[in-house]
């Protein structure tokens, strides 16, 4: 993983403070660079490997302003992006006052030292100040590693499924 000048990112100490912040334009490699990290450690056999190119970058620069609010784990001391998350109303079901976890991700080596718990608590407030009552997130069936860190953040599976059963939801209430 490299930071924004492409230099290596040292694993933050522990204890090191987090801090959350809004996405910018500029977050745009940094993000990619965690986000296929995460996925290809997470996901393992589960989904095809991703690979940080210029059209995923791109789409991300995008992303980052136009769709939902994107905010940054930001570690305090080098200020190298160690996570994100995406928060957004809610695609499936279509539903307007339902809001929606798009994505939460962590760079692996800064897995469970807090910083995912950061980006959930803040997720959860933001679509508590947006209004929502309730939010949804979809996440694999056959993936507990991810599942158990919703559970504990307090998330519940709702029963729904999607893409032939592949898909599972997870509801939480927000206020």
């Amino acid at each position: 993983m490299t930071g924004e000048a492409g230099a290596p990112l040292p694993t933050p100490p522990v204890g090191s403070p987090t801090l959350v912040r809004t996405a910018a334009v500029s977050d745009a490699e940094p993000v990619v660079e965690v986000y296929v990290a995460s996925w290809n450690a997470g996901f393992g056999t589960l989904m095809p490997h991703r690979v940080v190119d210029e059209a995923l970058v791109d789409r991300w620069r995008t992303d980052l302003v136009d769709v939902g609010v994107w905010r940054v784990a930001v570690d305090s001391g080098s200020g190298w992006i160690l996570g994100f998350a995406g928060t957004r109303p809610s695609r499936d079901p279509l539903d307007p006052d339902l809001g929606e976890l798009d994505t939460i991700a962590v760079a692996p080596d800064c897995w469970r030292r807090g910083v995912g718990s950061v980006l959930m608590r803040d997720a959860i407030d933001v679509m508590a100040r947006a209004g929502y009552a309730e939010a949804v997130l979809w996440t694999l069936a056959d993936y507990p590693l991810g599942q158990d860190f919703y559970r504990r953040t307090g998330w519940s599976a709702s029963g729904e499924a999607r893409a032939e059963g592949r898909q599972v939801a997870f509801r939480r209430r927000l206020r």
